[in-house]
């Protein structure tokens, strides 16, 4: 009898079955290699962290050590013992102490000398020695039959003696170590170390080179282990620390999973080949589905869909001729749906947009473009680009729309971009930047972009940095003569005049300080980061601390500052450093516009919930009739400014600083002709000033050195 060879569907099922087979032998293979390799990085990741975490260990060992010392060493039964020196007391207090707070060993050492010690056999000379070298906290090798840790603490009030408290790093604190890391952690004695003895002999001298853990797996031992060496401040290695983790505790889970993935393997390669027995079938009868659909799509029927096939050929070719006729159908959907995307696109950017024909004539205005402009799109369709923009004419009287419009020489150029200064209907006069593109289609788009926000932006910041350098310029210039007096002067000039150079140096300094930190207050507060504390405050002494800075410069005018009685005054709740610079910049600003010995006054007053202090001076005051614009950043008066005018940012800061703390703060002319400048603080309920006494005579002590030196 003769076999007919097998269908299409058994061929795929052969095929199928041999390349799954071959997949899935080679995935278990790399799979298995992946899973020991990642095994043996893990476990030699996991000793060399246990080495770490030993030494870590350890090094917290040194610190509890260090306070258990300290406990020693400022008892008073020690201090007592000292006083009146008995031998053999000292040796069983030692002991005691040793007892109760589990230690190797306890000593108590004069100078070079041990004059008392306990506990067990400890050569107590390399513990000096080692506390000596390596301070407080030491760590000690061939001193007892296992690496010691310890530290030694001066005794108070006898500072020739010094307490010593040791610990052996033995079996049981190895042991302990182990138990918390949950590996098996051995330490070694340095001074028992052997090179090249024994199967751990090449990592630890791997360890000992390089400083650092060394791992590896050590087959001779059966196991996965890490070294570490411990080395002190001085370079000295006092001992090797040992982790060893069993090889089969890392394999053989990786082994039972080989062993389940090859099981898994062959169970696939039996589902691919009755899978692949049963996909051929199906796809046959699928072809000739997908023929009859062909047929009908040649014919032009469009009407019916196209069922999608099961299997990645055909399923891809059904769906991509279910797509070829959905493709025909949406073709007009499709267009209407870009018209109304490109219609959303230009209705939805920040800039403006207008299209004009050949003759500039505007065809289209976007939402943006008619905002700028002040016109609808009903009014300006039709009319020239030039009247609905109306660019201001330059100085003989020609439009830019006769000499140099974007829209022409984007014609020739292929794009053009031109800056106008337009006056739309019913606006004011806007700076613009026009980018027009080449004509398409008898079309030629335009983008309109406002900049006269960037341009204010631009012309406050140059003001802002020529006013900054001119304000550092001056202080620095004057200190650069008096350096250079002062240098030219050394041997020459008398004490006093030195002084006085000296003086003026200092002040320059104080008010670049001042300058700089009101610099820094103002980004702060445009940040968001001016934070206000709350604790107590006392107003007497923010008088005082705002009268050690401002003193020198008020000494400079020559001005007298008068404070008022400020013993009545209640505590409240507040950020006493702000406050404080709250009064620095109302002194100073003060004393800029005060005439030369003239009086300041600083007074206060308290309610129910509210304290008010102000800063009066005898200047003519502002010239602005709404004095709250002298508030904003940057702003400076508009009479005539003193010779250091100062940047227009201490009476910004001000109130920013006091509407934080929940208060306001105003400007007015008095009665008697006085600029004062008042801050109101809510304080709640009073309270009684903390420590008024010392505030006051700081306050009174403050006054007279300022009247003095103003006079």
């Amino acid at each position: 009898m003769k076999l007919r060879p097998p269908g299409l569907a058994g061929r795929l099922a052969l095929v199928t079955a041999l390349l799954v087979s071959l997949a899935v032998a080679a995935v278990s293979a790399f799979s298995a290699r992946t899973m020991r390799r990642l095994a043996e990085a893990e476990a030699a990741s996991r000793v060399e962290l246990a080495v770490a975490g030993a030494r870590e260990a350890l090094r917290r060992s040194t610190e509890d050590l260090l306070s258990v010392g300290r406990v020693l060493a400022e008892r008073p039964t020690l201090d007592r013992l000292l006083r009146a020196p008995r031998a053999d007391a000292l040796n069983p207090y030692l002991a005691t102490y040793c007892d109760s707070a589990v230690l190797h060993g306890c000593a108590l050492a004069r100078g070079d000398t041990v004059a008392a010690t306990s506990g067990e056999e400890i050569d107590w000379a390399v513990v000096l020695a080692a506390a000596t070298t390596q301070g407080e906290r030491f760590l000690v090798s061939g001193a007892a039959a296992a690496p010691l840790a310890g530290a030694g603490v001066s005794v108070p009030g006898h500072a020739e003696y010094t307490a010593f408290v040791v610990r052996k790093m033995d079996d049981e604190f190895a042991q302990t170590l182990s138990e918390r890391i949950g590996i098996e952690v051995e330490i070694i004695d340095f001074a028992s170390f052997r090179p090249g003895v024994g199967p751990f002999a090449v990592l630890h001298s791997d360890a000992l080179a390089s400083g650092e853990p060394a791992a590896a797996r050590i087959d001779a031992a059966g196991v996965f282990a890490a070294s570490l060496p411990v080395i002190v401040s001085t370079g000295e290695t006092v001992a090797l620390l040992q982790a060893r983790l069993p090889i089969p505790v890392v394999m053989d889970p990786v082994d039972t999973a080989t062993r389940r993935m090859l099981v898994v393997a062959a169970v696939i390669a039996l589902l691919a080949t009755a899978a692949g027995i049963a996909i051929g079938r199906q796809w046959i009868s699928g072809v000739f589905r997908l023929a009859e659909a062909a047929r009908r799509i040649g014919a032009g029927d469009l009407s019916a869909s196209i069922h999608e096939e099961s299997g990645k050929e055909l399923g891809a070719l059904s769906s991509t001729m279910e797509e070829m006729r959905r493709n025909l159908i949406a073709l007009t959907s499709e267009l209407r749906r870009r018209e109304a995307h490109a219609q959303a696109v230009l209705g939805g950017i920040v800039e403006g947009i207008y299209a004009v024909d050949q003759e500039r004539r505007i065809r289209f205005l976007n939402t943006q473009a008619e905002r700028l402009l002040k016109v609808s799109a009903d009014e300006a369709l039709g009319k020239f680009c030039g009247d609905v923009l109306k660019p201001v004419r330059d100085a003989e009287g020609r439009r830019p729309c006769e000499v140099s419009c974007p829209i022409v020489n984007a014609r020739k150029a292929g794009s053009a971009q031109a800056v106008e200064r337009i006056e739309p209907y019913g606006g004011s006069c806007r700076s613009v930047v026009i980018a027009s593109s080449e004509p398409t289609d008898g079309m030629q788009v335009q983008v309109l972009r406002d900049e006269t926000e960037l341009e204010a932006v631009r012309r406050t910041r140059d003001a802002v940095l020529a006013n900054i350098s001119h304000e550092f310029r001056t202080p620095l210039a004057a200190q650069l003569a008096s350096i250079e007096l002062l240098r030219d002067g050394i041997g020459k000039m008398s004490e006093a005049e030195q002084r006085q150079l000296v003086k003026t140096l200092e002040r320059g300094a104080q008010r670049l300080t001042w300058l700089i930190d009101n610099l820094l207050e103002s980004v702060r507060i445009e940040s968001g980061q001016l934070a206000i504390r709350q604790q107590t405050v006392v107003f007497s002494d923010i008088v005082s601390a705002a009268l050690e800075l401002v003193g020198p410069l008020l000494e400079q005018r020559r001005q007298r500052l008068e404070v008022a009685d400020l013993d009545a005054l209640p505590a409240f709740r507040g950020d006493s450093q702000r406050l404080t610079q709250v009064l620095v910049n109302l002194l100073a600003n003060a004393g800029k516009f005060a005439p030369a010995e003239s009086t300041i006054r600083i007074g206060a007053k308290a309610s129910d919930d509210t304290l008010a202090f102000w800063v009066e001076d005898e200047g003519d005051g502002p010239l602005d009739q709404d004095t709250s614009l002298l508030f904003e950043q940057f702003r400076r008066s508009a009479e005539k400014d003193p010779d250091e005018s100062g940047l227009g940012l201490g009476l910004y800061i001000v109130q920013s600083i006091v509407e934080r703390h929940g208060g306001r703060v105003s400007l007015r002319r008095t009665d008697d002709a006085r600029t004062r400048v008042t801050v109101e603080l809510p304080i709640g309920k009073p309270r009684s000033a903390a420590g008024g006494k010392g505030a006051r005579d700081a306050v009174n002590t403050t006054r007279i050195a300022t009247s003095e030196g103003a006079r």
